[in-house]
């Protein structure tokens, strides 16, 4: 096989008669050959190498096919995110399978929106899709994408609707003039929201998106009706799903828990699936040589164990689309990169069935020990001010340039008096944990409503804390009255080294990642006004506040 040929703008027709483009890269000659189809909202054409060569592909024996989502770009129709991507992403399959020179196995591809796109049209089950390979893409959207722990992901909401809804003004325009002022007015938002959109109330209506009429990430829907976010839902879906999913995360990815809960279901319905995950943020491209996530570089060995991606997808691919024996289905399930001893490792099942549930209790003097408390200790306060939140710093990231995701020395953080610091003796040896990480929180505040944020961090010998996973919860209470509530970190796979300290950071605000409580019980769509709340944290012998870290035992 030699050479290749494009065909641009080929026209697909959905069933209520939108005509959606695509670009098709396709071998010379006559085929048949497997189709690999991409759908994305960001330009099919702008996108084109970042998750697949395109060149390697077609050389492979594919089609490879980008086409522009709904609305956006070459494609007709209206832009609402999620809303029609599962018929659509049906539709286009079922196209796809009969175009000349297919032999009807259809694969997709893509990353985040796209990794969703692959979802929502395997969840369809159309009957040709046999293989997906959705990369750092979420679940469920109440736990990543919108919200998390009831809080708003102010962060990415913000970014990303203004950031997409310059093509949404574009499309609109009938006057070039108007839309050049228009697109200069969002721009100037866009550019300000650090210091001035996130900050705008309320959060559940950020005026920076409103004022220019533009969709909104899916925050300000699913606000006025839980069910509108069902097209961006697959939590609950995977049960129809046919297609062979290859799940690929990465540990500092704002959808990291979804991608770990997309390939669970699957295992769990005893589907076809394959999990992979790195220490990579959302923007990385996967496979690339090296990877930096904050101020911590892995170096060469958090690529793929040496292997380059495109070539592992190919593979994936071969062996569904064309039936090719070659082990693909026989490689372990998971497999992920242990940060600290910087190692890639093969696991049967996520998570490792092997990892102890293992308590660790805050405790007087800013401790953190395996003991639990045996006599009456007083409990810690803090005042929690919405109109200074603490500010977010690395993580599970994807919003304004300002705001990196990965690893960062807390240390600024960590010297706030609204953040308790809780941490351990310097370990004598080293101590694993891999899987999910729980908070068992007794606490009190003097407000109707408030927020807890738990952040885990690894402190090196030099002192310097940096962090690995945090979660929030948004709650309701009676004021003053203690209670006790579980903060979901979700996962990590990281080996703290003899001599470094385990550190808990208990706090009530993450912003602008999340969005601030304002501590008055207001609904998030309406609240203008803010109050102080002082927040109160137990770690006595009835309210044991603990911190749950899935330990793997040392292997002797």
């Amino acid at each position: 096989m030699s050479g290749m040929e494009i065909e641009f703008d080929v026209e697909a027709t959905m069933r209520d008669g939108t005509i959606l483009r695509a670009d098709v890269y396709r071998p010379v000659g006559d085929g048949p050959w497997p189709v690999l189809i991409q759908r994305t909202p960001y330009d099919r054409r702008a996108m084109l190498q970042n998750f697949i060569d395109p060149f390697e592909t077609v050389s492979r024996g594919y089609i490879l096919i980008h086409q522009d989502t709904r609305g956006r770009f070459g494609s007709d129709g209206p832009w609402l995110p999620f809303t029609y991507e599962v018929e659509d992403g049906y539709d286009t399959v079922r196209w796809a399978a009969s175009l000349p020179g297919s032999n009807g196995a259809v694969g997709m591809l893509g990353a985040s929106y796209t990794g969703n796109t692959q979802w929502a049209a395997a969840a369809a089950a159309p009957p040709e899709l046999r293989a997906i390979s959705p990369q750092v893409t979420w679940c469920d959207p109440s736990d990543g994408l919108l919200f998390r722990g009831g809080a708003i992901e102010l962060g990415l909401y913000g970014f990303w609707s203004l950031m997409t809804g310059a093509g949404a003004i574009a499309a609109r325009a009938q006057d070039p003039a108007a839309a050049v002022t228009a697109l200069a007015a969002l721009t100037t938002d866009y550019d300000g929201l650090v210091p001035r959109g996130y900050w705008e109330l309320p959060a559940g209506e950020l005026p920076a998106i409103a004022r220019h009429g533009v969709p909104d990430i899916g925050v300000q829907r699913a606000l006025a009706d839980p069910a509108n976010s069902d097209g961006a839902t697959i939590a609950g879906k995977h049960s129809t799903v046919e297609a062979a999913a290859l799940n690929t995360g990465g540990w500092f990815d704002i959808f990291l828990q979804g991608t770990l809960d997309n390939h669970t279901a699957m295992a769990a319905l005893g589907k076809p699936t394959r999990l992979i995950v790195g220490p990579w943020t959302h923007m990385v491209r996967i496979g690339a040589s090296g990877s930096v996530a904050g101020e911590v570089n892995f170096g060469l060995a958090s690529t793929h164990s040496g292997i380059a991606f495109d070539q592992l997808q190919l593979d994936w691919y071969d062996r569904w689309l064309k039936g090719v024996d070659n082990g693909a289905d026989a490689e372990p399930p998971v497999q992920i990169f242990v940060m600290g001893i910087n190692q890639w490792r093969d696991e049967s099942e996520w998570p490792p069935a092997r990892a102890v549930d293992t308590p660790w209790y805050l405790g007087t003097d800013a401790t953190l020990t395996p003991t639990p408390p045996t006599t009456e200790q007083t409990p810690d306060h803090y005042l929690y001010d919405p109109a200074d939140p603490v500010r977010t710093r690395g993580g599970h990231l994807v919003m304004a340039y300002e705001f990196p995701a990965g690893q960062f020395d807390q240390a600024a953080t960590e010297q706030r008096p609204d953040v308790l610091v809780y941490t351990s003796e310097p370990l004598t040896e080293d101590l694993e944990v891999t899987g999910r990480v729980r908070m068992r929180l007794h606490a009190a505040t003097d407000g109707p409503s408030t927020d807890w944020v738990v952040r885990l961090c690894d402190v090196d010998t030099d002192g310097v804390s940096r962090n690995l996973c945090d979660g929030i919860q948004r709650i309701h209470a009676t004021p003053g009255e203690p209670g006790e509530y579980e903060i979901d970190l979700w996962s990590t796979s990281n080996v703290f080294l003899a001599g470094h300290r385990i550190r808990v950071q208990v706090t009530s605000s993450n912003f602008p990642r999340w969005d601030r409580n304002p501590n008055t019980g207001e609904p998030t769509r309406t609240a203008v006004t803010m109050r102080t709340a002082r927040q109160t944290i137990f770690h006595d012998t009835v309210r044991p506040s603990h911190i749950i870290l899935p330990v793997i035992p040392r292997t002797p």
